[in-house]
């Protein structure tokens, strides 16, 4: 089975991405770009982000999580820490994360370090969630292989039995991740495969150098 896809094209022409119109400050600068993401009505979930992560075996793995929080600290996003990517980050904290929007032919590609959010800012979004989504996380022991998904099914039902009418505390293998970024690539597509690349990278824990790469 064999399909070929070269003939595939598309030229980027919405956009240019320029040093002399952008921020000394890539949050900046992302705040800026996740606004008119919002405003062009063009993406279902804006903040559907992929997280990249080295695996216990060896090989790296990515997977598509939702963005739930970013300030000048850095990304926030919420797991089951004894998942596949929780015992990832927990043996190598190095992780990448990427935002692709096509609508905008843009990309955002962040280098940084994954640390855990002190319980009280967990238990405060865990609060926040429908009932169907805090018993969703008690159900499921998240990567584990299960026989069927009767198994979860019925899990559920004892939960939702078990827990009408009383409060569903957030259980202590769930929680965020605040990931701190080292680096961040700004991708905006244009004509001819000359994309505008610009780096922020972080120097002495402190200040951004902006550099302009090659497409």
């Amino acid at each position: 089975m064999q399909k070929d896809l070269s003939g595939y094209r598309k030229t980027y022409e919405k956009s240019a991405l320029l040093e002399d119109y952008i921020s000394d400050n890539p949050m900046q600068l992302f705040q800026t770009w996740f606004y008119e993401v919002e405003e062009s009505n063009g993406i279902d979930e804006p903040n559907a982000m992929t997280v990249s992560t080295v695996g216990l075996d060896g090989f790296p793995k990515s997977r598509v999580v939702l963005l739930k929080k970013y300030t000048h600290e850095g990304f926030v996003f919420y797991t089951n820490y004894n998942s596949e990517k929780g015992k990832a980050i927990q043996e190598n904290s190095k992780v990448c994360i990427s935002f692709f929007w096509p609508n905008l032919e843009r990309q955002v590609i962040i280098k940084g370090n994954a640390e855990k959010l002190a319980k009280n800012l967990s238990d405060g979004y865990f609060e926040s969630r429908p009932d169907g989504s805090k018993l969703g996380a008690l159900v499921s022991d998240q990567s584990s292989v299960i026989t069927s998904r009767e198994v979860l099914e019925s899990k559920l039902q004892e939960l939702e039995k078990e827990y009408a009418g009383k409060e569903i505390s957030r259980p202590e293998h769930w929680g965020g991740y605040l990931v701190r970024p080292v680096s961040i690539e700004f991708w905006q597509g244009r004509p001819n495969r000359l994309h505008d690349r610009i780096r922020y990278s972080l120097i002495n824990g402190v200040d951004w150098k902006m550099e302009r790469l090659a497409p």
